[in-house]
C-alpha cells in the first residue's frame, strides 16, 4: 500500500510542476484536447497504461 501511495504522490509532483512551470502551455493543450478524436485519445492511454505497467514490471524485477 505505501508503494501505490509514493505512485499517487509523485504523480501529485508531476502534475504541481507541469500547472507551476508551463501554465500557458497547459492551457493550451486543454484548447486543443476536444479537436483530437476519442479513438486517439483511447489509444494514447492505452499505451500509457502499458508503458506505466511495463516501467513497473522492469523496476521490479530488477
Amino acid at each position: 500500500m505505501s508503494d501505490f501511495l509514493t505512485g499517487i504522490a509523485f504523480f501529485l509532483i508531476i502534475e504541481g510542476l507541469v500547472y507551476a512551470l508551463a501554465p500557458s502551455i497547459l492551457k493550451r493543450m486543454a484548447e486543443m484536447l476536444p479537436q483530437i478524436p476519442e479513438s486517439q485519445l483511447r489509444a494514447s492511454g492505452l499505451v500509457a497504461v502499458a508503458l506505466g505497467v511495463a516501467m513497473v514490471w522492469f523496476i521490479r524485477g530488477a
